[in-house]
């Protein structure tokens, strides 16, 4: 029997199954649920839910952990992100339909919220809901497919604000607190706990491969673009995806929040992000091959098109020249030069060892801004 890996995007709603490998999904943990109200605001059970309650007695150490502590910190800054598309009815006439509930963070009290793009992704109309019960129109200020962050802002001051942490000081062990929307509107500002069960886990999602904290918090569908905390009561991460399969359970992933912080940063100030880019077109073995060719190299990257004007052309790189080296760092397949590039900055000169004819060469390139069309 075939087996499939299978890539779940619930914003918009299709499946791409990939072959060759044993049968798990990775669900991006959006909002595919119709769960909750269809005016987007929270019924009353959930408002009351959501409010804060005063014990009436002194609250033991015994119960006032840190997961306590930790969602009183960030709860109230926890958003629902309803997104509403266009569709076509029989008729061919356009509607606006819910995509789906979403999560998001409110980090600046003036309204701006961090979120997953896939979560706005395709919207026509985005509606917030405050933890306060209040629902508010939102604006997009930019996304980043590449990472998958997107940032919202609401027309509102004096919100409640999440503290960022920092990802970099994680352990494996210390417990980890996911707060987001499960499900939809109705399971607003729910809380689940777990642990930090590994750094450093890249996956593809979106349109690159970005590294995650691995945790075994229960993250559902609507979890996307909520907080993962730390028992100090700080955000570590963006909750983005679920593994999922047979048996498998506690296996939930976010986006380090030391790498979503430059990202909302050049979100707010250009509305989308400028990465260095080299400009060429490129096969490995195992990408010649889901494209139907045949690659006969023993080593390094072949270049199938290099971009007119682009940095690749100005440093004389030819189609059918094979990338070994950049930096001293051995080229072996996409991502290895992927990544080599995203670790310079614009403008930031590259030294490339390249295969031509059978000789090698050296050339160098001076990195330039990648195209927004490209992003």
């Amino acid at each position: 029997m075939k087996k499939f890996l299978k890539y779940k995007l619930c914003f918009p709603r299709f499946v791409i199954f990939l072959a060759g490998i044993s049968v798990v999904a990775i669900f991006l943990a959006s909002g595919c649920s119709t769960a909750g109200p269809a005016n987007n605001t929270p019924s009353s059970s959930s408002s009351t839910a959501l409010a804060a309650k005063t014990p009436s007695e002194p609250v033991s150490d015994a119960r006032n952990t840190p997961i306590v502590r930790a969602a009183k910190a960030v709860g109230p800054a926890i958003v629902g992100i309803t997104n509403k598309a266009v569709a076509r009815d029989w008729f061919n006439n356009q509607v606006e339909v819910n995509q789906g509930v979403g999560s998001g963070v409110i980090f600046k009290s003036d309204g701006y919220i961090v979120t997953n793009n896939h979560v706005i992704d395709g919207a026509k109309e985005i509606t917030v809901s405050l933890a306060d019960g209040r629902s508010l129109p939102g604006k997009l200020v930019g996304s980043d497919p590449v990472t998958d962050i997107a940032v919202v802002k609401i027309d509102a001051t004096d919100l409640p604000v999440a503290k960022f942490g920092n990802s970099d000081d994680i352990m494996v062990g210390e417990p980890a607190i996911a707060i987001g929307n499960p499900m939809g509107l109705e399971f607003q500002g729910s809380v689940t706990a777990g642990v930090i069960s590994a750094l450093n886990r890249t996956l593809d999602i979106g349109e690159g491969r970005v590294k995650l904290l691995q945790t075994d918090a229960a993250i559902n569908p609507g979890n996307s673009g909520g907080a993962l905390v730390n028992a100090d009561g700080l955000v570590i991460g963006i909750n983005s995806a679920k593994l999922a399969a047979n048996g498998v359970e506690g296996m939930g992933f976010a986006i380090p929040i030391n790498t979503v912080q430059p990202i909302i940063d050049q979100l707010i100030a250009n509305g989308r992000v400028s990465r260095p880019y080299l400009g060429v077109g490129i096969f490995d073995k195992d990408t010649a091959a889901k494209n139907g060719y045949l690659l006969n190299i023993d080593k390094g990257v072949y270049v199938a098109q290099v971009a007119e004007n682009g940095s690749a052309a100005a440093a004389g790189i030819q189609r059918g020249d094979i990338i070994v080296k950049i930096d001293d760092k051995d080229i072996n397949n996409v991502n290895d030069l992927r990544d080599a590039i995203s670790a310079h900055k614009i403008n930031d000169k590259v030294s490339l060892v390249i295969i031509r004819n059978g000789e090698s060469i050296t050339v160098s390139a001076v990195l330039q801004e990648m195209p927004s069309q490209s992003q």
